[in-house]
């Protein structure tokens, strides 16, 4: 039977959308609630990647979707399963990640009764909504097209973020529906032309240019560069837009945010142009971004267009829309690379002796991962010091969990990665704490054979926090836990371990773990002597 027809229950005409959609892969662990998903699995193309814990599930589709530009998928049992999910899911609306969260739900006679039955949340759907762009329940079967319709709506038109459709038993075991395709269904809203001539005419007006690039520029990488060479601006991406321009193009100052010498540069400009970043918090790690300039905001979210810094010039638009017609616009000029490459010699002179370390880590690193890599990285010094020196020279490069800021991503975001782009290196960074999180996935990644490095900094500690603590005065607490041998525990999961004694073996793990069937887990420790 073809999988689009209605000769089937709804667990299997809800697969049956996804195919139809253009979904090739979902991420889940087969519970009893969720067997009429699986029932149209198994008569699916789509791949099913089995997990070894839900919270593993929502981080793979959360990498798969940062990799791919596609949505990430899930199927989620009732309840736990959803719960588990949860951190993940958070972590993915925090950070404008497409994905869908499909799930089940107890018996529509059950809703919200607290019977005791298995799996309940009295109200899973209100649990989901302020993680998700929208939680919704499928009371009929003739609900999907419409619920699937208004998810790619999202993915599509409107800031990305996750969506959750939930579905009851008694309505995934019942009659179901021929599948539609959900895509293309909506556009991204134009700019008006009026504001758009205003902010040509305001950014032609500047003598200091600069703009500020978010993960809503991802898809603009080319008019994003066009854009700048020809305004003269001086460019800082954001964490999620590193690499969209070449981290070392002369007019791009990197992911620097966080550091003084950028944030003087951006106070004193006098046009500054914020287009796809929010500007929030973990964008900069500052009170507040000193732009003391005329500012100029372009989003595809309105709250986010006005939030916090009100723009002299607000435009709700695709951001490769308005940076294709302003580069159209503004008149050519030449950009300040003295004052960047000073900036940049600044930033060099300024990192501490662990962040040293950390660079000589990172500099074997990218000594031997090629330009279109994907480094994954997890909450750990290492990758803080990473976001803003490691060198990015192409779009989705460098996944970090920037706004839920949750510990275990490295790993299993780093499977979902590898299996959108199977043919780029890719490189999971992760602390010591923050591996053990989610280290179940290693069997994932060793079931799968992805070839995929485990780059692990062990200080033996959450040092982060004991450092945080101490500089408050606070007595260390919970923060030296006593580690597993990681040697160990790899080779329990059937994976190559190593802990290299020089920067050349360094080199050659990392260079090797590219090469072979299953995961590497290459092990360096804080006091390792090569960093010195």
């Amino acid at each position: 039977m073809d999988s689009l027809g209605v000769n089937q229950n709804c667990g299997q005409s809800a697969i049956a959308f996804l195919e139809a959609s253009g979904v090739d892969t979902v991420f889940g662990i087969l519970g009893v609630h969720t067997l009429d998903f699986y029932k149209g699995l198994a008569q699916s193309r789509i791949r099913h990647i089995g997990v070894r814990h839900e919270q593993g599930a929502g981080f793979m589709a959360d990498g798969y979707a940062r990799a791919s530009g596609k949505p990430g998928v899930c199927v989620l049992i009732t309840g736990p399963g959803v719960v588990n999910a949860g951190t993940a899911i958070g972590q993915a609306f925090s950070d404008s990640v497409p994905m869908l969260v499909l799930s089940s739900v107890n018996a529509r006679e059950d809703l919200g009764k607290g019977r005791g039955r298995l799996h309940e949340i009295t109200d899973q759907q209100a649990v989901m909504a302020p993680l998700t762009a929208f939680s919704r329940t499928i009371m009929d079967p003739r609900e999907l097209a419409g619920a699937m319709a208004d998810a790619y709506g999202v993915f599509e038109a409107a800031r990305p973020r996750p969506v959750h459709i939930e579905i009851p038993l008694d309505v995934l075991a019942g009659p179901g529906v021929a599948a539609t395709d959900s895509r293309g269904k909506r556009k991204r809203p134009e700019p008006d032309p009026a504001t758009l001539a205003a902010a040509a005419a305001l950014i032609d007006s500047a003598e200091r240019l600069v703009v500020i690039a978010g993960g809503g520029t991802l898809e603009a990488g080319a008019a994003l560069r066009r854009f700048i060479e020809r305004s003269g601006a001086l460019l800082i991406p954001t964490t999620a837009a590193k690499g969209n321009v070449p981290d070392d193009h002369p007019q791009s100052l990197g992911s620097t945010l966080p550091l003084p010498a950028t944030r003087e540069v951006l106070a004193e400009a006098d046009v500054v142009l914020a287009i796809g970043t929010e500007l929030a918090e973990t964008d900069h790690w500052t009170d507040r971004l000193p732009i003391l300039g005329r500012l100029i905001r372009v989003d595809l979210d309105p709250r986010v267009l006005v939030r916090d810094y009100a723009p002299d010039i607000a435009i709700l638009a695709d951001a490769g829309t308005v940076l294709t017609l302003l580069g159209d616009r503004v008149a050519a000029r030449p950009a300040d690379l003295a004052r960047a490459t000073g900036v940049r010699a600044t930033h060099a002179a300024s990192w501490r002796p662990l962040a040293r370390k950390h660079a000589t880590v990172l500099d074997a690193l990218r000594s031997v991962l090629p330009d279109d890599g994907i480094v994954v990285s997890d909450m750990t010094q290492i990758a803080y010091t990473g976001a803003t020196y490691f060198v990015c020279r192409r779009p989705r490069s460098w996944f970090h969990p920037q706004g839920f800021g949750t510990l275990g991503y490295a790993l299993p975001a780093a499977i979902g990665a590898k299996l959108a782009a199977p043919a780029r290196a890719v490189v999971a960074i992760a602390g010591d704490a923050g591996f053990l999180f989610t280290m179940q996935e290693l069997a994932t990644a060793m079931e799968l054979k992805l070839a995929l490095p485990i780059l692990l900094w062990n200080n033996d500690a959450l040092e982060q926090i004991a450092g945080d603590m101490r500089g408050r005065g606070i007595p260390e607490i919970a923060v030296k836990p006593r580690n597993p041998d990681f040697q160990a525990l790899a080779r329990a999961f059937h994976c190559r371990a190593c802990r290299p004694g020089s920067l050349e073996a360094l080199k050659t793990a990392l260079s090797e773990s590219f090469r072979v069937d299953g995961p590497t887990l290459i092990e360096v420790h804080e006091t390792a002597a090569f960093l010195d």
